[in-house]
């Protein structure tokens, strides 16, 4: 079809209003109801612009993309009155067309006057397709629309050029995740990072957000769990002209399903993996050296035994040497492979951690930065993992930590907290969140000066490192004298009441000989005055978690509860618990006190 073409039938689809209109249904899972429609609008179906980027690329070709956008609107408030269809009309709206100098204020308020739409049950959605760099003149745009009273959604977050921005300069009511982070996320650990990044943005911004592109009822039982409430897709329905305006089943039968296996979750070296092809034992040498020859790159090949278990490897640059010898490949071809295969090999579990591997390199000795290793499932051969990701990996996670973590401790910081609680609630794995705080440590601090505040500061630390399981269980550092603990919920209570008693033994190096024999120390308090305080001693507030209680609670209001806790805990005098543990089924809590 020709420019000009292409302009002659643009200029008719205006003229006559040939616009085909069709509902997406945007969808709250926690109250299995319709939130709204998204409206879509495309050509005439005989037309070669009923594609609507075709359609929409040629009107921004021909300057008219305002005027189209105002077509789409009209089909879409028409249609959608026709339909009677209940929530939110969601219309689409690009920021260059807001922009055009063309763009008349007020037509789009006029429209829904026309069919009887009020101006709150609309959501403006943005659309970006190219570069926006007038902030100011969008921002005023908005700000007019807010005024008129629609809401504002920002679409394909993460997509766009600039999309991060717009959400930060407009701050939109909705914020639409692009599909592209919504695909395979069950299977992605990457994108579950991001999603959870763009809700707890949302949080702080309150803006609500919509996954969309969801095809797959393991996407949604994922997001589900992650918090995500607004979805859209295939799954939940297809754009069309009458959409489904009853989801309360189609939802209870989605998410009665069980949740999907997140292998990466459970499989820390997953990012590792690299499923290559492996080799009977049996086989001949012939057959072994025919796929080295077709994958060049190719450093190493599993040996296997009739179950799929490794007996061996070879690696490429220890078969060169014997295959250069004269006669050599014809000597070797008819062997079973097992006659060139190193015995010396590292096989891992997938569940193993990455720190258990990055040990078991390093303690062999002639381990090569350029070596593959095996990596196996219950025993069985799943593909290799190279040396040098391994490195590069661990070298990424300490720099991250190191980015994230206290400067005087070097425990993990807020950041880090943040993700293992959140982690924590998506695992729905029982738990015991311990809040520890220092009484009467910053008199202590002023009378004994910084320095000495750092080293009790430090004590405290190393405390806590030993009793926590670096495997299954977390310490981070919150800042000053306060400290978060995720411990198992096996024996937490007498672990506590043992490092209550480790801390007080240590502590006594700090003070000075005349503080010890009375049992308390001189300061100044707030207002100047000296007042006796009673030696340091611990603060712990608890919120025991159990399995699968967690869904009303996200990491914020986790931290906060133990927050709550250890305010509690600090009304006791001396060493002190305060506990809140879930009631059975319930986002409420009920209080647990401890004997000191």
């Amino acid at each position: 079809m020709t420019v000009t073409e292409q302009l002659g039938t643009l200029d008719r689809i205006l003229a006559h209003g040939d616009i085909t209109t069709l509902f997406q249904p945007i969808v709250s899972l926690s109250e299995r109801r319709v939130l709204g429609y998204e409206a879509l609008s495309r050509g005439p179906s005989n037309s070669a612009l009923h594609s609507p980027i075709n359609l929409l690329t040629a009107a921004r070709h021909a300057g008219r993309l305002d005027a189209l956008e105002v077509s789409f609107r009209q089909s879409a408030c028409r249609r959608f009155r026709e339909g009677a269809l209940p929530g939110k009309l969601f219309l689409n709206a690009s920021p260059e067309s807001l922009l055009d100098s063309s763009h008349r204020a007020g037509r789009t308020l006029e429209l829904l006057h026309a069919y009887g739409i009020p101006a709150s049950q609309v959501v403006i959605e943005l659309t970006e397709q190219t570069p926006t760099d007038d902030f100011d003149v969008l921002d005023a745009a908005l700000r007019h629309y807010r005024a008129m009273g629609f809401l504002i959604a920002l679409d394909d977050l993460g997509a766009g050029y600039s999309s991060l921005r717009l959400w930060s300069e407009l701050r939109p009511d909705y914020v639409k995740i692009d599909r592209y982070f919504i695909d395979g996320i069950h299977q992605d650990r990457l994108k579950r990072e991001f999603v959870e990044s763009i809700l707890k943005i949302a949080r702080a911004s309150h803006a609500q957000v919509i996954a969309e592109g969801i095809e797959l009822s393991e996407e949604l039982a994922v997001l589900s769990d992650m918090g995500v409430d607004l979805v859209q897709g295939y799954l939940l329905g297809r754009p069309q002209e009458q959409p489904v305006m009853d989801v309360d089943e189609l939802i209870s039968a989605l998410l009665a399903a069980p949740a999907p296996d997140v292998d990466e979750e459970a499989s820390p070296l997953a990012p590792l993996l690299i499923a290559q092809r492996a080799i009977g034992a049996d086989r001949q040498i012939a057959e072994l050296l025919e796929i080295f020859r077709l994958q060049p790159s190719l450093g190493s090949i599993a040996v296997l035994d009739d179950e799929q278990r490794p007996v061996g490897i070879i690696h490429r640059y220890l078969i060169s040497e014997a295959l250069l010898k004269p006669f050599a490949t014809d000597l070797l071809a008819r062997k079973p492979v097992s006659r060139l295969m190193s015995c010396d090999y590292l096989a891992v579990e997938l569940s193993q951690s990455l720190q258990q591997v990055s040990r078991l390199l390093t303690s062999r000795a002639r381990q090569r930065v350029d070596e593959d290793f095996i990596i196996t499932r219950d025993g069985r051969y799943q593909g290799l993992g190279r040396v040098i990701d391994v490195l590069k990996l661990i070298t990424e996670m300490k720099i991250q930590q190191a980015r994230h973590a206290n400067p005087l401790t070097l425990l993990p910081g807020n950041v880090p907290i943040q993700q293992s609680l959140t982690r924590l609630l998506q695992q729905n794995r029982a738990a015991a969140i311990c809040y520890v705080d220092i009484d009467n440590f910053k008199p202590f601090n002023d009378l004994y000066g910084y320095a000495r505040g750092d080293e009790v500061l430090l004590c405290l630390a190393q405390c806590l490192n030993e009793m926590v399981d670096p495997a299954s269980e977390f310490i981070g550092h919150i800042g000053g004298d306060d400290f978060m603990l995720v411990l198992g919920c096996g024996d937490w209570e007498g672990r506590l009441q043992r490092l209550f008693a480790r801390f007080e033994r240590r502590v006594r190096q700090y003070y000075r000989a005349e503080h010890l024999a009375e049992g308390c120390f001189v300061a100044e308090d707030r207002t100047g005055q000296p007042e006796r305080y009673p030696l340091l001693s611990l603060s712990v507030g608890v919120v025991l978690l159990h399995e699968r209680r967690s869904a009303a609670l996200d990491a914020a209001a986790l931290a906060g509860l133990a927050s709550d806790a250890k305010r509690a805990a600090k009304k006791q005098a001396g060493y002190s618990l305060h506990g809140l543990a879930a009631t059975a089924g319930k986002a409420a809590f009920e209080q647990m006190m401890f004997a000191p």
